[in-house]
């Protein structure tokens, strides 16, 4: 699977090399599970990173779009507050 992003996520985690947060996410598309790699992709289409993601596809339909601080009351448990951290994440 992949997420694309949108212009300020996709210069944190390329520009800046930050950890991928909900709120960058635009769009989930295929499925995958906790752990998985996914590709990471700009509004074009066009594949910049991969990484190991924090949560599953379905659950990254849920908090695409919202702050990380939403998170755990989104999904009613605790959870990560990056969806890709910077140390499982390379630039293509």
């Amino acid at each position: 699977g992949y997420l694309v992003l949108d212009g300020g996520a996709l210069k944190a985690v390329v520009g800046s090399r930050k950890s991928l947060l909900p709120s960058g996410v635009r769009r989930v598309q295929g499925t995958f599970a906790v752990g998985d790699t996914v590709g990471v992709r700009d509004q074009d289409g066009t594949e910049v990173a991969r990484g190991l993601v924090n949560f599953s596809s379905q659950d990254m339909k849920t908090i695409r779009g919202h702050h990380s601080s939403e998170v755990g009351q989104l999904l009613g448990r605790a959870a990560a507050g990056e969806v890709i951290h910077r140390d499982n994440l390379v630039i293509l």
